[in-house]
């Protein structure tokens, strides 16, 4: 039998360069991984401003991943296949409602080479491969005869036409679904889309597809409403918002709106709603916003630093709990700037507090806070005393001060998790909820008008509770624009929020 070691040289000249070569390129690729492992620390813990997209550090383990499968391929092919060792491979099994197309591949002679006797089956390999069948468009015609009588001329007997979404129009609610979701879930602007289906004879253009997609957004806005009265309905949301460039054709630019999400997740302490976001478009940042938009909403509202939400506690019927991390954030920076031991201690207490919560995530709200109040609260008691004694011993116009000034102005928000387990550390909840709006930014550029962004802040909505729930947001949209479609009644509108067919919910 064959080894590996039989392949190798015997010359020791050649056996030192190869061992030579072979260590530089696990160093090389020792280097980029530690590179690729900082970054991953980067974004997990830096401030927002320096943190990467997750979608560029995938890119960067894809390129490592690349390079070890072209190695690999060079390895197999340079050596005897019996040699080669063990390929990684995907484990686990193919999803079992996936079509299954077999392919025998059989013997053509089933007698035995000895004794030429008929050979019986004793078993088989099974092996499944991941195929694609790439997208393709299809035509589906309807036709519907229409009848007479012979006998008499009262008329034509003739079913009626289906209810659609455009009347007259080319698309079916799947297609307008499947454009909807490329641009607000994919992030593949409409121009782009119109080029991908040009390359299949299809003749659509993107003034075209913009118009089904308003369609559709105006048909779900009563859906859109419904949900963001029932995360209302909550005791606890979460709140953020981000800007978003509108062309303002009277100046000849664009102009700055903003999208506010509100945000709801119980899953980190067991609780029983499901999750959702909703987005609000608004033309500026003012305070009125969340007035307006959280009318009726009592209880927790958890933000970051941003004073446009404190009219709400002034009311009384809102709390505000704060963020850890945008505590976090300016010490970070501070840290990472040079010597800097005071913002370092804080780090480090800070790193405290979420090593408890890293513990307790999934737990049900009592059992937190008890948690809490027995490891988290003595952290805290320290802490706000130690920060008060270093503000006085640093310049008071320094950043330092200003990093200390900010968690201090906060304290009584920042602390309120302590003794209430629905309470998140930190916002993130909400903001990882803002990044698929900046995506869609990146790539479209802007809104078209309010009106187009009012449309965004409808499908965003609804396709990210999706997404929360475990849906494919493509066939919930499909099924929900068809269902309203053909006559489904407001009064009903519950029947239609994503979560309604949502999986079992697991802990996120």
């Amino acid at each position: 039998m064959t080894t590996q070691v039989d392949t190798l040289p015997d010359d020791t000249t050649t056996l030192k360069a190869m061992l030579h070569a072979e260590r530089s390129a696990h160093a090389a690729e020792t280097e980029r991984l530690r590179q690729i492992i900082r970054e991953l620390q980067r974004h997990r813990f830096g401030r927002r401003a320096e943190s990467l997209p997750v979608d560029q550090l995938e890119l960067a383990l894809e390129e490592v991943e690349q390079g070890e499968a072209a190695r690999a391929a060079g390895a197999e092919r340079a050596r005897p296949a019996r040699c080669v060792g063990p390929r990684r491979r995907n484990l686990g099994h193919l999803p079992a409602h996936l079509p299954r197309i077999e392919q025998v591949i059989d013997v053509e002679d089933k007698s035995c080479p000895c004794c030429r006797g008929p050979l019986h089956l004793v078993g088989e390999d099974v092996a499944e491969r991941l195929d694609v069948v790439p997208a393709q468009f299809r035509v589906l015609v309807t036709r519907r005869p229409r009848y007479a009588c012979r006998a008499c001329q009262e008329g034509v007997v003739q079913a009626p036409a289906p209810a659609r979404l455009i009347e007259a129009g080319l698309p079916t609610e799947a297609l307008v679904a499947h454009v909807a979701i490329a641009k607000y879930a994919d992030h593949c602007p409409l121009y782009r889309q119109a080029q991908i289906y040009g390359r299949q004879g299809i003749d659509l253009d993107r003034s075209t597809l913009a118009d089904w997609v308003g369609r559709a957004a105006f048909l779900l806005r009563p859906v859109h409403a419904r949900l963001l009265d029932k995360l209302k309905a909550s005791s606890k949301l979460f709140a953020d918002e981000t800007t978003v460039p509108v062309l303002d054709p009277g100046r000849g630019r664009t102009k700055t709106g903003q999208l506010w999400a509100y945000a709801r997740d119980e899953r980190p302490w067991a609780g029983a709603d499901p999750p959702g976001v909703v987005y609000v478009y608004a033309t500026d940042r003012t305070a009125s916003q969340p007035i307006k938009h959280l009318a009726g909403f009592q209880g927790v509202l958890q933000v970051d630093g941003y004073g446009g939400y404190r009219p709400l506690a002034e009311t009384g019927l809102v709390r505000l709990a704060f963020c850890w991390a945008h505590v976090r954030r300016p010490f970070y920076e501070l840290a990472a700037a040079g010597d800097a031991p005071i913002a370092t201690q804080a780090l480090e207490r800070i790193k405290r507090l979420y090593a408890v919560e890293a513990d307790i995530r999934g737990l049900a709200a009592d059992r937190r806070v008890a948690a809490r109040q027995a490891r988290s609260r003595p952290i805290i008691e320290e802490l706000e005393p130690w920060l008060r004694s270093r503000l006085a011993a640093v310049s008071r116009k320094g950043k330092m001060a200003d990093a200390i000034r900010y968690a201090l102005a906060r304290w009584s928000g920042l602390t309120l998790f302590l003794h209430d387990g629905r309470i998140e550390i930190d916002s993130n909840v909400v903001e990882r909820s803002i990044r698929p709006i900046a995506l869609t930014r990146k790539n479209a550029l802007f809104a078209g008008s309010d009106g187009g962004a009012e449309h965004w802040a409808v499908l965003a909505s609804l396709i990210e509770t999706c997404k929360l729930n475990g849906l494919d947001p493509e066939t919930w949209l499909a099924g929900a624009i068809t269902r309203i479609v053909h006559g489904h009644p407001q009064s009903r509108l519950d029947e239609l929020l994503p979560w309604v067919q949502a999986p079992a919910r697991a802990v996120a």
